[in-house]
């Protein structure tokens, strides 16, 4: 597996689409919505309620460190998403409980939950910065890690509003199994997501922009290997590759997984379904076809699950 370094990302963001300051390298102008727009300025990073911290320079410091040639593909990029995704993600509409407030995530039993192995790494990533700027909650350094992550990554830029709070370890007891299995199927992938307060659309959204980056490890999820070849790049690999590669069964002693002819790729069950699925499909080749389109509508749905339990 080639490893991509800040520089090769660069080299591969015109070919996937780049979006840098509204626009596409290449011309194309990225649409990415009345809320992110609203949010892209100064402004837009202080809330009326919350402490007033420097973002930019935190983003900055992020920025700084995210890239290490040690650490997996070479950034610690996907994983401080899936930090973000799996503090946001614990949200219920219908008990208004879990969600991107309160950092529960610092405590057992969350921090030891099975969905949430190895963001350990990913909170000590954060901690130096934490220490350097000790008026930014836990709960927004966490969000605001992933938001920087993915547009450094090539992604959409993100807006972002400070003011979640940081509870006591028994304020933010959550049951278990609230974060998506991945070796399920599309009635889990909407019983997680509904729950959620999102739709097809938004789903299949999400999945794809977060199964756009990363890989899986046998020592974290059980499940092996990248979704695409460009892992620290955000792009529209994850739809590519789905409808134009072959998916057999991977042979293997761990959990069901797909793999394709060269066994260097993999995909989840909860990703076939974005296939096999109808209404997923449906929306899953409108974003293979329209890249502009996914990433606007990533953008939106990403900001409202890492806002939900907040604003």
């Amino acid at each position: 597996m080639q490893v991509f370094s800040r520089f090769g990302r660069q080299l591969l963001r015109p070919t996937y689409g780049r979006r840098f300051a509204g626009v596409l390298e290449g011309g194309a102008v990225v649409k990415v919505g009345a809320l992110a727009v609203a949010a892209l300025g100064a402004a837009g990073y202080m809330a009326m309620s919350g402490p007033k911290v420097d973002i930019e320079a935190i983003k900055q410091e992020m920025r700084d460190r995210l890239d290490d040639e040690d650490y997996d593909d070479g950034s610690y990029g996907p994983l401080l998403v899936r930090l973000a995704w799996h503090s946001s993600g614990t949200y219920c509409k219908n008990t208004k409980t879990g969600g991107s407030n309160a950092a529960g995530m610092r405590y057992a039993p969350e921090s030891n939950w099975g969905a949430n192995a190895g963001l350990d790494v990913a909170r000590d990533w954060c901690e130096p910065i934490k220490e350097k700027f000790p008026g930014i909650s836990y709960a927004d350094l966490w969000i605001l890690a992933g938001n920087t992550a993915i547009e450094e990554m090539g992604g959409p830029e993100l807006p972002f509003k400070v003011g979640r709070k940081d509870c006591s370890n028994d304020a933010t007891k959550l049951p278990d199994g609230r974060l998506p299995d991945g070796d399920k199927f599309a009635d889990h992938v909407r019983e997680i997501f509904y729950r959620q307060g999102f739709n097809d659309q938004e789903i299949v959204a999400l999945i794809a922009g977060g199964h756009a980056l990363g890989r899986c490890h046998p020592d974290r999820s059980g499940f092996s290997g990248p979704w695409s070849r460009a892992p620290t790049t955000f792009s529209g690999e994850f739809f590519r590759e789905l409808f134009e590669n072959k998916w057999s069964h991977k042979k293997w002693d761990g959990p069901p997984q797909y793999e394709d002819p060269t066994g260097d790729l993999m995909m989840l069950e909860t990703d076939m379904v974005m296939v096999t699925d109808p209404e997923f499909r449906k929306w899953s080749e409108i974003y293979y076809k329209d890249y502009d389109k996914f990433a606007n509508d990533f953008a939106s749905a990403w900001t409202k699950l890492t806002q939900n339990g907040f604003c």
